[in-house]
């Protein structure tokens, strides 16, 4: 992901859903050396903004309904909720809930693509999301594992006008030139009970050694560290809660030589 700042259309916040939100913030604290914010409003049950430095880089929260997954949701900004809700009826996808006012911060609606990855819509109010990507213990790329590719990319380029760049084995989905996210074909790679599913991936200094700090934290690895071919060291990991995230390692220095 090249943005700096949300953009309309693309990823702008992840956030956690868990059943335990002290250890799950005793976890990813430790994990990417994040400071936490719980939120004092009782209505927001102890949502939690963590940290980078100053930078708001995700959200941790509680289960909010019964039937919620202990999950990280991925939202993607748009200019006007109703519009995307809307969009997301038309291209076959189902709206959960929202358009909803979250206080004055903005407006949400909790959505599933037509093969039932869930998703989330953001119109900003106060709050436009992440202040920091791709640095090291931010969000830098979000990946959808689905079982239908065709209509995935269907539905996503007719609601966000994503382009795609896609090979024989991963699309890439990108926004104003850049690529911020890709799509992979579940196939048998994932039991058949494992539904389509958001990824988001955080940046780190180091793979293993984030592994490692994840590990004794009572993570597991659902991919252990490999180096991908032109691409990042990366690694997909399971909290102690059940919840998948990837990390990988930017390449700092193709990034710098593009700017050169």
């Amino acid at each position: 992901m090249e943005f700096d700042k949300p953009v309309v259309g693309g990823p702008c916040w992840a956030e956690l859903g868990t059943s335990d939100l002290e250890a799950a913030t005793r976890f990813y604290t430790e994990v990417f050396g994040w400071r936490a914010e719980p939120d004092p409003r009782e209505e927001m049950r102890g949502y939690t903004i963590v940290r980078k430095g100053e930078a708001a880089v995700a959200g941790l929260g509680p289960l909010f309904r019964p039937s919620q997954p202990v999950a990280w949701n991925v939202s993607f900004c748009v200019a006007d909720a109703d519009e995307a809700t809307n969009k997301v009826a038309e291209a076959g996808g189902t709206v959960i809930r929202g358009p909803l006012e979250v206080f004055d911060e903005g407006r949400l609606t909790v959505a599933l693509d037509p093969s039932g990855a869930a998703f989330q819509m953001w119109e900003a109010g106060r709050f436009c999301g992440a202040d920091a990507f791709n640095r090291p213990g931010s969000l830098g790329w979000v990946e959808l594992a689905t079982r239908d590719i065709k209509r995935a990319r269907d539905f996503y380029t007719t609601v966000f006008g994503w382009s795609v760049n896609a090979s024989e084995w991963y699309t890439q989905w990108g926004l104003r030139g850049e690529d911020f996210g890709g799509m992979a074909s579940m196939h048998d790679r994932f039991p058949p009970d494992v539904p389509p599913h958001w990824l988001p991936y955080f940046a780190v200094e180091d793979v293993d050694a984030t592994t490692d700090t994840a590990l004794r934290g009572g993570a597991k690895t659902l991919q252990e560290p490999t180096s991908v071919p032109d691409g990042p060291r990366i690694a997909v990991l399971r909290d102690p809660q059940g919840a998948a995230f990837g990390i990988y390692r930017a390449a700092q220095d193709a990034r710098d030589a593009r700017k050169s």
